[in-house]
């Protein structure tokens, strides 16, 4: 399980058009926004990540760098960034189903074609949402075990507002006993 002010695990995937991502390298000012969502075949995740193309200026006022992460294969990723139209969303492709699993994320087997007409991949990852400090500590976690009741980004803003006027810190730390 990540716990937060702790290290998450390493995060290296492809981009469609940003280079190679590196969570360790990423130098965002104040955080990383780490979305992974389930793949092209979700059209929850197209809504989802449209409203993330949307805000992402917002985020990047705040000194916060996005991306969007699936385990979809290149041409699957492509194919959603085509539906998005959101050239400066970060959108990352091929996260091994190990990485995922390091990340918490829970993995679902297909069941083949999905409301709009595009088959599920033989496994994928469900939805996560992540901001991560610029030295790797997790400072928020999200996950799903389903492709809805995902959080929203205009919170995430607002939240984010806070923390950094604030200087509010990770919560969710305590391992001790209970």
């Amino acid at each position: 399980m990540l716990m937060p002010r702790q290290l998450v695990p390493a995060l290296q995937v492809s981009t469609l058009a940003h280079g190679d991502f590196k969570l360790a390298e990423d130098g965002a000012t104040n955080f990383s926004l780490v979305v992974f969502y389930r793949g092209l075949h979700c059209p929850i995740c197209a809504k989802y990540l449209l409203e993330l193309g949307r805000l992402q200026p917002e985020f990047e006022k705040r000194g916060v760098k996005v991306i969007a992460i699936s385990s979809d294969e290149r041409d699957r990723a492509q194919a959603m960034a085509d539906k998005l139209n959101a050239p400066g969303l970060r959108m990352g492709y091929g996260l091994s189903l190990s990485s995922a699993r390091e990340w918490g994320l829970f993995i679902s087997t297909a069941r083949g074609m999905t409301s709009i007409g595009i088959e599920e991949p033989a496994l994928f990852a469900e939805p996560g949402v992540f901001i991560v400090r610029p030295e790797g500590h997790l400072y928020y976690g999200a996950v799903q075990t389903m492709p809805f009741a995902r959080p929203h980004f205009d919170e995430l803003i607002g939240a984010l507002d806070f923390a950094l006027a604030k200087n509010y810190p990770a919560r969710g730390e305590y391992v001790g006993a209970v």
